[in-house]
């Protein structure tokens, strides 16, 4: 009795374990193949880090789970939808997939970029000219900045800031400005010219101006032409 019971223990093993094997896996159970999805998140990574290539910075990208279990996506092509998406920070990437419906599927991603940026030293009232002891080096995650972040040293020195700006606060694209060069109904010498003639007349400003920017002159005439500043008080209309 014994030795039949030995006998059939290692048999009845065998069975036992070859129907585990014939069962299912349990829903969520990690399997040794990787998901399919897998290679829409690895394309989607390496698309946003060429994009990034250009960020002054370390790029870092992460790439959001999928919300559900996603079908294959043969020659996955990642693309950005819409023109307005930042290159940094939270965005969407499209990926088209070469399959029957010739699909379109949408990933979440974050991109971070460790750099440099610059904050203002101390309080800067509206109209500073902003030079180089107005600004402190910081360094950070630049898209977790404020949108409009100027990140540009050369491109905030010598702006003016449009109202004021607290000690440590990242400038932004809509809070500076050129210093005006003409001011609204200043004296203004209108420079007109072509091949092989200059003309000059004086006029009246009706707008406030930088270097480079359109301003309305009045003229004595009344008459009231457009022109370029081109320094302080001169602005030049072009044939």
């Amino acid at each position: 009795m014994n030795a039949r019971c030995l006998q059939r223990g290692p048999r009845r093993l065998a069975v036992l374990l070859a129907g585990l094997l014939l069962v299912p896996a349990a829903p969520g159970a990690p399997l040794d193949d990787a998901p399919a999805d897998d290679a829409v998140a690895t394309r989607v990574q390496a698309y946003l880090e060429a994009r990034a290539a250009g960020l002054d910075g370390r790029v870092s990208v992460t790439v959001a789970p999928a919300t559900a279990a996603m079908p294959p996506c043969p020659s996955p092509r990642p693309f950005m939808p819409g023109q307005d998406q930042p290159l940094a920070g939270r965005v969407t990437v499209g990926i088209h997939c070469e399959d029957r419906g010739a699909t379109v599927r949408y990933r979440r991603a974050r991109v971070s970029v460790i750099g440099d940026y610059w904050v203002t030293a101390r309080r800067l009232e509206a109209g500073t000219v902003i030079d180089e002891g107005a600004l402190e080096r910081r360094h950070g995650d630049l898209a977790a900045l404020p949108d409009q972040a100027v990140l540009d040293k050369e491109a905030l020195l010598g702006r003016e800031a449009r109202r004021a700006l607290a000690a440590g606060q990242v400038p932004r694209a809509h809070q500076i400005r050129k210093p005006p060069l003409v001011a609204r109904r200043q004296a203004v010498t209108l420079v007109a010219g072509g091949d092989g003639f200059r003309i000059t007349r004086e006029g009246h400003a009706l707008d406030e101006a930088a270097l480079g920017g359109p301003v309305r002159v009045r003229l004595p005439n009344r008459e009231v032409v457009t022109a370029r500043v081109t320094g302080p008080g001169e602005a030049r209309v072009s044939y």
